[in-house]
């Protein structure tokens, strides 16, 4: 069993499954409307607590907030240590998830202040196998990074989802990098293996690349692929990606080869599209 701290964002995310995604200036039915906790750091917490990890939360949480808190609490997930922001609102994501293709369309909105580093500083980290963080707030994950870095052998993984002005500054503070697609595009890559072969962090790294999966790159540059298997319809691609990177903290934590390891991930991804929610 790993013990393992996420630090990012916890949201409200209001679902509602229509059959297909609207048109402009047009009105649909729902089939469906379910609440939930989501956020990368948030879903890939609840996952590694579902695969039998010791999990720790922290972030910022408004009090009250019954959704996070049950949701947390139900998948066993510690968030003693979330820092508490009295008359504030969660964050909120607005998602259409589409019956025809299983995509996912968020509208997000917040007004939460970034965690804090001053706070991130205050934790006892001795106690970790693995801390990972959201690329988020970057004058707030630099600090934290080196913290992290100073006060604790845990191996640390950084998901880069979107960019974000100076991240690229961050890349070597991390053992594991794991990158979107969305993140390859922007910087001007067609492909994961080209994107990956451009980096000049010489730490692992991932890339997800949607159905096709994902690919990996080695501390000596070796690039391997693990394709998604097809496995039935697409039901739910919300929060596949950070499902994608609990599955890759737990298996290299364990002690799996990074190949190993990234077919896991994909595996667990890939199921996760199957059916609805995290679990």
């Amino acid at each position: 069993m790993l013990s393992v701290l996420c630090v990012g964002v916890a949201t409200l995310d209001i679902v509602n499954r229509v059959d297909t995604y609207p048109v402009e200036d047009s009105e649909v039915r729902a089939t469906d409307q379910s609440r939930r906790t989501g956020g990368n750091a948030a879903n890939t917490a609840m996952t590694l607590a579902a695969l039998g990890n010791r999990v720790s939360w922290v972030g910022n949480l408004a009090r009250p907030a019954p959704t996070a808190e049950q949701d947390f609490t139900r998948h066993g997930v510690d968030i003693s240590q979330a820092r508490r922001i009295s008359g504030a609102a969660m964050p909120t994501s607005y998602v259409l998830l589409s019956n025809a293709t299983g995509s996912r369309s968020i509208v997000h909105f917040r007004n939460m202040p970034e965690y804090r580093a001053d706070d991130f500083s205050q934790l006892d980290l001795g106690s970790f196998d693995a801390i990972h963080f959201e690329g988020r707030a970057v004058d707030q994950l630099g600090p934290m990074l080196l913290h992290a870095r100073a006060n604790t052998s845990a191996r640390i993984s950084l998901e880069v989802e979107k960019p974000r002005e100076g991240i690229e500054a961050l890349f070597g503070h991390a053992d594991l990098l794991l990158f979107s697609r969305g993140f390859a595009e922007s910087e001007g890559c067609r492909d994961a293996a080209g994107f990956l072969g451009s980096l000049e962090t010489g730490a692992p790294a991932t890339c997800t690349w949607g159905a096709d999966g994902a690919w990996a790159r080695d501390c000596n540059g070796d690039v391997s692929h693990a394709a998604a298997p097809e496995t039935g319809p697409v039901v739910d691609t919300l929060g596949a990606g950070d499902v994608f990177n609990a599955g890759m903290i737990h298996a290299l934590g364990n002690g799996r080869p990074l190949e190993q390891a990234l077919r896991e991930a994909v595996g667990l991804a890939s199921a996760k599209c199957k059916r609805e929610g995290l679990a």
